[in-house]
């Protein structure tokens, strides 16, 4: 897979839990995943083939040197999970071909599990759906069984999403018929769960939050604690850290406060 990605420094994917943030509505996904990385001190670790993205480049967050690219891979040495970075959408012309390496890169590193985040958009909440914000999507129900930290998701309150839109069934393009719900505002976060070809082994799972644009930063903090609960990191967060691209101008500069007297 060398050219899809490039590690900075060795170190061994096998056994690892991959959490994927999908770019969706408020980019939930991503800040949660901001968080994580930050408040486990994760390294980056390496770089995705920056192709299939706006291109987009900027400081460190870390302050080390180099700059940071639309798609990056963090880690650590003793946590058990590595986290992808995304931080711009995918080109109209390169979705097909970017979901195809990203699920030959997954099945060629032995995850021991997969977990996408997505954010939902609020406004298509159904009544049925007002108990809680959190959701989650298991595609392939032959591997929910098997022995892996997503059998978290069946001891948790975490219902089973379904979507508010009434849908026809699609057929993938072997022949096989996708049953992976209509997302609104989910990215391509349905792309790559109807992709999952009938031989795929690895036991992965969706988890969605319905979300509004807004300042989110509450909603990520909570989609990234039931992300640790899913995925049974033992790690007990006192208090969040943010990382320092948070901390000006992510929601806009605050506003002068001589001008409320």
């Amino acid at each position: 897979m060398s050219s899809f990605i490039y590690f900075s420094t060795d170190f061994n994917l096998s056994g690892k839990t991959l959490i994927v943030p999908v770019v969706s509505t408020a980019n939930v996904s991503q800040l949660a995943t901001d968080l994580l990385i930050s408040t486990l001190s994760l390294d980056r670790i390496a770089i995705f083939d920056p192709q299939f993205c706006v291109p987009v480049a900027g400081a460190r967050d870390d302050g080390l040197k180099g700059i940071t690219v639309p798609l990056e891979l963090y880690g650590k040495s003793g946590v058990d999970v590595v986290i992808v970075q995304q931080r711009s959408p995918v080109l109209k012309s390169r979705k097909e071909e970017f979901v195809s390496s990203l699920l030959k890169f997954i099945d060629s590193s032995n995850f021991e599990t997969v977990l996408f985040l997505s954010g939902v958009d609020l406004s298509d909440r159904t009544d049925a759906q007002m108990f809680t914000t959190t959701f989650h999507i298991i595609p392939n129900q032959r591997h929910a069984s098997r022995s892996s930290p997503l059998d978290n998701l069946t001891s948790l309150p975490i219902p089973v999403y379904t979507s508010p839109v009434l849908q026809r069934l699609e057929v993938g393009s072997e022949g096989s018929s996708t049953h992976i719900p209509f997302i609104p505002g989910g990215g391509l976060t349905r792309r790559i769960l109807s992709a999952l070809p009938e031989t795929w082994s690895t036991p992965t799972a969706s988890l969605l939050q319905f979300v509004l644009e807004g300042d989110n930063r509450g909603d990520a903090r909570l989609l990234a604690a039931v992300t640790l609960k899913v995925v049974g990191l033992d790690v007990s967060v006192n208090e969040w850290k943010q990382p320092k691209s948070w901390q000006v101008g992510l929601f806009g500069a605050p506003h002068d406060q001589s001008l409320y007297g």
